[in-house]
């Protein structure tokens, strides 16, 4: 069987409230329905218009006890997290989600493989997993270009 599109991904997050607010303000994505897992599990999901893909709980002994520097600068974003290296969406309006990291005085890379169809825009949650963002390359303005980046992993 065939896989058909990412369903969801969990973030057990050392800042669980600022995490579920930095993808809201950030990303635009909306808190929403989740089932009742019982009095003793705290969960967020997050959705994209009607679909969650992102549920973020807060960490669990003895998790809380991880305390490993998390690197938000922007030499660091291509690095990818630990262990997700990122997570990629395809996105729009880039030029208003530009504006919308700054306002928020998050870092961000942008870059542009030579010949490609997308504009990828990098940026890093609290916990420090990098998000992807593809944009179609037709928002790019006239003679407007992009570096290219090794997005390698270390």
């Amino acid at each position: 069987m065939p896989l058909s599109h990412l369903e969801h991904y969990l973030i057990v997050a050392r800042s669980y409230e600022e995490t579920c607010r930095w993808y809201v303000s950030n990303l635009g994505m909306t808190v929403g329905a989740h089932p009742d897992f019982g009095p003793d599990v705290e969960v967020t999901w997050l959705y994209i218009g009607e679909h969650d893909v992102i549920h973020i709980v807060p960490p669990r002994e003895p998790e809380t006890d991880d305390n490993s520097a998390v690197s938000f600068s922007k030499e660091d974003i291509a690095k990818g997290g630990r262990p997700i290296h990122h997570i990629a969406f395809r996105a729009s309006g880039r030029k208003s989600m530009v504006e919308q990291f700054k306002q928020n005085h998050t870092p961000y890379i942008e870059q542009q493989g030579k010949n490609a169809t997308l504009v990828q825009v990098f940026v890093r949650d609290p916990n420090g997993i990098t998000v992807e963002l593809n944009f179609p390359a037709d928002e790019l303005e006239e003679g407007e270009t992009l570096p290219v980046l090794s997005l390698k992993p270390n």
